[in-house]
């Protein structure tokens, strides 16, 4: 068994459900690479009493082929002959695991589960039959079902209006690795590199436990980036439109969802979506934004007193911004390629929106900051385009139940950041159309998120309520 870094959340919800007691059906999802099968197979790896990975685009017969093999190799037996269908399959695993769990709680493990869902299979009504009649009455039994396709197994699975109504016990939502568990990692693996190298890592490629895995001892984030996106054999030089294919069952529109968001980082809601990729408004729009929504992908935020309804999209996976930007379509190729990009203008513009992006993902690292983790709050953005005041725009703000709001400005710099007299006073401005368009009472906290600090702190005395480093958002 290795040793699994991080998911603190989740090994505590999986240690509530292995001590349960009680027959448990659970949906693990999320994007590809970001470590669902590691997390499942290592924490349980003492109690897992079968085993069975769907193939991507098999017809039924292999499947079944591949289930008989799957259950040959636990029960020790030379050969096992090729149940019929998927009712006849589930017959045998419950004659083999019968025994198994009289005295001792067991896990049955089921990998890449739309994958076995193939057409007229029968493999889903066959599924909720074995869990309904059987499974469900074992109260030494887990069953783990997981799959990349996250909008398969949230329509298919958690919001199933058949046999499966309301029968998923537990549902973890992997995510990719915070800066922090992306900085445990890379250590465990003997790779050292300081903060600043680790988050240049992260804004190119996100906390993608497979995708951190191509990373050398020795290599500078630099180097690393360069190698792996760059280079004809890097991991994710072609990786974009293979992860969105192996997702969707038609991605065209969800790649266009993600590249025109990659094209606005301060995000677009969903009439500007709609528009800017000829969709057809509605129930399709909707199920698309959902899906790269729960996939990782993008991210809505509410604005300030609104509702959903007005949410902001954003593309927050870092890997497809990167892509986006440098990749795709470059003349620019081979080796030596990022470090000529990084040394031009556009590669400052682009670290400012993928430094945003990051900070927003580490909001509980920077109430900590604050020091107001045990306040209650609301996270928001906010617009203001009126035609009587200058437009004015907020990518983080945290509204605390103590009646104070904090106004976050969030700067990537490679050094000290320096406030001049102008940016203080956009920031007085900031301030200030909030308030009055607004019309909150509450104390408007300016708080500043940078790599290395404010050079100037006190040169605008009174300005800023918050300095906050980058160290911060690695705790």
């Amino acid at each position: 068994m290795d040793i699994l870094i991080g998911r603190n959340d989740e090994q505590a919800l999986l240690t509530a459900i292995a001590q349960s007691g009680e027959p448990e059906l659970i949906v693990v999802y999320g994007r590809r690479r970001v470590g669902k099968t590691y997390l499942v197979r290592n924490f349980f790896a003492k109690e897992m009493a079968f085993e069975l990975t769907g193939i991507h685009n098999a017809n039924l017969s292999t499947q079944l082929d591949n289930f008989g093999t799957a259950l040959s190799g636990y029960t020790g037996k030379a050969a096992i002959t090729k149940p019929a269908n998927w009712i006849a399959a589930f017959s045998m695993l419950e004659r083999y695991l019968t025994p198994l769990i009289k005295k001792q709680r067991r896990v049955v493990f089921i990998d890449e589960f739309p994958w076995l869902s193939t057409a007229r299979s029968g493999f889903i009504q066959a599924f909720s039959h074995f869990w309904n009649t059987w499974a469900s009455r074992q109260k030494n039994l887990i069953v783990v079902i997981c799959g990349s396709a996250a909008a398969w197994m949230i329509q298919k699975v958690i919001n199933n209006k058949g046999g499966l109504h309301n029968r998923v016990t537990r549902r973890i939502r992997l995510l990719p690795f915070t800066l922090s568990e992306t900085e445990a990692f890379l250590k465990q693996r003997k790779i050292n590199l300081d903060q600043y190298q680790l988050l240049q890592l992260y804004m190119a490629i996100g906390g993608i436990p497979q995708y951190l895995k191509e990373v050398r001892k020795g290599e500078s984030a630099t180097q690393a980036i360069d190698r792996i996106c760059f280079t004809k054999d890097g991991l994710l030089q072609n990786e974009f439109r293979n992860l969105f294919l192996s997702l969707f069952d038609d991605a065209t529109y969800h790649m266009a969802i993600v590249r025109a968001l990659a094209a606005k980082g301060s995000g677009l809601n969903r009439t500007a979506i709609i528009k800017a990729c000829k969709l057809t408004s509605g129930g399709w729009a909707t199920q698309i934004l959902d899906e790269l929504t729960e996939s990782g992908f993008i991210t809505p935020y509410i604005p300030f007193d609104r509702t959903a309804k007005d949410s902001i999209y954003k593309l927050t996976d870092e890997y497809s911004r990167f892509y986006i930007r440098f990749i795709e379509g470059s003349r620019v190729s081979g080796k030596g390629s990022w470090i000529k990009f990084s040394a031009g203008a556009s590669w400052k513009s682009w670290c400012g929106h993928a430094f945003e992006s990051i900070c927003m993902k580490h909001v509980i690292q920077i109430k900590m900051a604050l020091g107001i983790e045990g306040v209650h709050t609301e996270t928001s953005v906010w617009r203001n385009n009126s035609a009587h005041t200058t437009g004015v725009q907020i990518d983080l703000l945290i509204d605390r139940q103590d009646q104070c709001v904090n106004i976050c400005e969030m700067k990537f710099a490679t050094g000290q950041y320096d406030i001049t007299r102008s940016y203080a006073a956009a920031l007085e401005n900031k301030r200030s159309v909030f308030r009055e368009k607004t019309g909150t009472r509450k104390a408007l906290f300016l708080t500043m998120v940078t790599t290395h600090g404010i050079k100037n702190p006190d040169k605008f005395a009174g300005l800023l309520q918050s300095n906050i480093t980058m160290q911060a958002l690695f705790r």
